[in-house]
C-alpha cells in the first residue's frame, strides 16, 4: 500500500517520503499536542466517530482550538483513505500540536495548529486473539490528567519497554496497590460472572474500545463494575482482559507470575470477542462459538 502523510490543516496531502517538519515545532519540543489511533478493517473506520469527539476533547483540555468542525475532520479522513486506495485492515494516526513557533514555554500568539495524519497497514493479530497474553504490573507515575490523549508518553513507553524485556505484551499500571490502565490499553477483571474496571476519571484514558465494551456488556446482560480493582485482587480473577484501538478485545492470561483462571481465555472474553468482531463488521472471524 502507498503511504500518504496529510498535513490537514492546509488540505494538503503529499507522499510521506516528501514531508517534512518544521525547525522549531512544539510537538516535538515540548510534546505540546494531542494525538488519537483509529483502526481499520476492510478499507473502513470502526469507531470514528468516537475518536473524533475524543480528539476534540483533548485539544480543548490543552487549549488547542482545532480549526476545523469535526465534520470537515471526517471528511479529511476519509480522502485519506481513498487517496491510499484502503481497502484491507490497518490504522491512522493522527496528531494535532499547538504549531510551529519560536521555542518559549508559554503559548505563542496567532499561532495555527499542525495536523498531521497518515496510513498503515494493520493485520489483526490472531495468534494473540486467540491464545491470550502475558504482563507484568508496575507503578503508574503517570500525570493526573491521563485522561487526554497527549503527546506526553514517555513514561508509557518506559513501561511498555520494560514489558517487553520480561517477555510480556502489556503493563498493567497501579497506583499505590489500585489498578489503573495499562501502558496502552484498558484493562478488565471479571469474577463471578461480572466485569470490572476502573472508573473513567482522569486517572485513565477513556478508551473508544471501551465504550464500545460497555455497550457489548448491556446487550448481554452481563454486569460492569466501574470500580477499581486492586493489585491482590488479581490472583482471584476467573478471567482477565484488556483493550484498545490495535489490540481489540486481547486476553490475558498471566499477570506477573499468577496465572488467570486456568491460564485459558475465558467465556465471557470470548463473548466480547465475538461481539466486537460482529459491531466491527469483520469478515475474517476468529470467534466462531462462546
Amino acid at each position: 500500500m502507498s503511504l500518504y502523510s496529510t498535513i490537514l490543516s492546509q488540505s494538503d496531502f503529499v507522499d510521506k517520503n516528501s514531508l517534512s517538519y518544521p525547525f522549531e515545532e512544539r510537538g516535538l519540543q515540548f510534546g505540546d499536542g494531542v494525538y488519537e489511533v483509529i483502526r481499520i478493517y476492510n478499507g473502513e473506520y470502526y469507531l470514528l466517530t468516537e475518536h473524533v469527539n475524543r480528539l476534540f476533547r483533548s485539544a480543548e483540555a490543552i487549549k488547542i482550538n482545532i480549526p476545523y468542525h469535526k465534520e470537515k475532520m471526517t471528511e479529511l479522513l476519509y480522502q485519506l483513505l481513498e487517496k491510499n486506495n484502503m481497502h484491507t485492515d490497518g490504522k491512522v494516526y493522527l496528531q494535532i500540536t499547538r504549531g510551529s513557533a519560536p521555542r518559549d514555554h508559554a503559548f505563542p500568539h496567532e499561532v495555527t495548529p499542525n495536523i498531521y495524519a497518515y496510513l498503515q497497514d494493520l493485520p489483526r493479530n490472531e495468534k494473540l486473539l486467540e491464545n491470550g497474553v502475558k504482563t507484568i504490573s508496575q507503578r503508574d507515575v503517570r500525570w493526573e490528567n491521563c485522561y487526554i490523549k497527549s503527546l506526553n508518553l514517555l513514561p508509557n513507553v518506559l513501561a511498555k519497554q520494560t514489558a517487553k524485556e520480561n517477555d510480556c505484551y502489556e503493563a498493567i499500571l497501579h497506583r499505590d496497590g489500585v489498578v489503573t490502565e495499562c501502558s496502552s490499553s484498558n484493562i478488565y477483571l471479571v469474577k463471578d460472572g461480572k466485569v470490572y474496571t476502573h472508573p473513567a476519571t482522569n486517572n485513565i484514558l477513556h478508551g473508544c474500545v471501551r465504550m464500545a465494551i460497555e455497550r457489548f456488556l448491556k446487550d448481554e446482560n452481563i454486569p460492569l463494575i466501574e470500580e477499581a480493582f486492586q493489585l491482590e485482587d488479581i490472583q482471584y480473577a476467573d478471567e482477565m482482559f484488556l483493550s484498545s484501538s490495535t489490540s481489540e478485545v486481547l486476553p490475558v492470561t498471566q499477570v506477573d507470575r499468577v496465572v488467570i483462571g486456568n491460564g485459558e481465555p475465558g467465556k465471557i472474553t470470548r463473548t466480547l470477542q465475538k461481539a466486537y468482531e460482529q459491531d466491527a463488521k469483520i469478515s475474517d472471524k476468529l470467534i466462531k462459538n462462546v
